[in-house]
């Protein structure tokens, strides 16, 4: 009960958030931007959206066969269709609590292909730790080929916090991170070992040995090139989804390919800061949009139309995959 409190807690900070950021972003326009909001939207090409859903819909099947790869090394190979409605259902649960979807879609799997949840862990893992180190790419993608636009403001940024203080200070910071990192491992490594028995710590400890396990399986894939070419077609997708999404308002059809990698680049941080990236991902679009001079109305007006898009692919095919689920498993036990 108190568990699922917090969880509803959470959820309604993140929503919260998302909501206020909407009414900020129109409560702070002038009366010419939020007109031009109004007739952006009035006139925007919704036959966009076909296009735009075919392409997203294809990075989340190649995002079920990358994780497919993940999983041979540890001996499962699930079925397409399961993991691909895994995949699908766990985004629809992570519009309603952040992170849910993760946990939902290896209990999924674990019903209908007997894969042990707690192995799935260290492949979520990775598949995190693969799609930061992909956003990082496309931040430097877009630094390098905006540079005039956008590198001094994110060099500047980039200083102001990760670079400041002088030399001895930065290298303080590093020696008491690295030092905290051997501490904690071996605090944790004393814990697991001395009470071991205990229910909660041996979960922990099922939970550390699968992301273990899941980060080991990168060297032992059979098809690395499958696991890159799959993982550089997601972003690809994400890249030209977002250019795509330009031509839907007139005042944002004349921007370069070049200007989809900055917009998805600070829109991606707007999917994590709120569930779904409800208010957050329009306004850091309408944001990096400002400093290719687009007005605030036009860019707000994109931003919800390219997060609208976004939101119904999941909505849809999240739904259908729910019901689907049981229905494909079901026939299946029957041929």
């Amino acid at each position: 009960m108190k568990k699922r409190f917090l969880s509803i807690l959470q959820y309604a900070a993140f929503f919260s958030v998302g909501i206020f950021l909407v009414w900020w972003s129109i409560h702070k326009m002038s009366d010419k931007n939020w007109e031009n909001c109004k007739n952006a939207l009035q006139s925007a090409r919704y036959g966009l959206f076909v296009p735009v859903f075919f392409i997203l819909s294809l990075s989340h099947i190649s995002r079920a066969i990358r994780w497919k790869i993940l999983m041979k090394p540890l001996g499962y190979n699930p079925r397409f269709l399961n993991t691909f409605f895994a995949v699908m259902i766990g985004y629809l649960a992570n519009l309603a609590i952040p992170r849910l979807g993760e946990v939902l879609k290896c209990t999924i799997l674990g019903k209908y292909e007997k894969v042990p949840p707690d192995k799935l862990v260290g492949t979520i893992v990775v598949e995190r730790a693969v799609d930061l180190l992909s956003l990082i790419i496309v931040f430097f993608i877009a630094i390098i080929t905006q540079a005039s636009i956008i590198g001094s403001y994110a060099k500047e940024t980039i200083k102001e916090n990760f670079l400041s203080g002088s030399k001895q200070a930065m290298l303080t910071k590093f020696l008491i991170l690295v030092i905290s990192i051997v501490v904690i491992y071996y605090v944790l490594k004393y814990i697991f070992k001395k009470y071991g028995e205990n229910k909660f710590i041996h979960r922990m400890k099922n939970i550390a040995t699968g992301i273990a396990t899941g980060l080991a399986s990168i060297k032992n894939l059979e098809n690395k090139k499958a696991f890159i070419f799959h993982s550089v077609f997601i972003w690809c997708c994400y890249v030209g989804g977002t250019y795509l999404g330009f031509f839907a308002t007139s005042g944002t059809a004349h921007l370069s390919f070049a200007a989809a990698f900055p917009v998805l680049a600070f829109a991606s941080i707007g999917m994590i800061i709120t569930p779904g990236g409800i208010g957050s991902y329009p306004v850091f679009i309408m944001e990096v949009m400002l400093l290719y001079n687009i007005e605030e109305g036009i860019g707000f007006a994109n931003g919800n139309l390219q997060w609208v898009a976004q939101f119904l692919i999941v909505l849809i095919v999240g739904f259908l995959s729910l019901l689907l689920l049981p229905y494909y498993n079901k026939k299946s036990n029957h041929a």
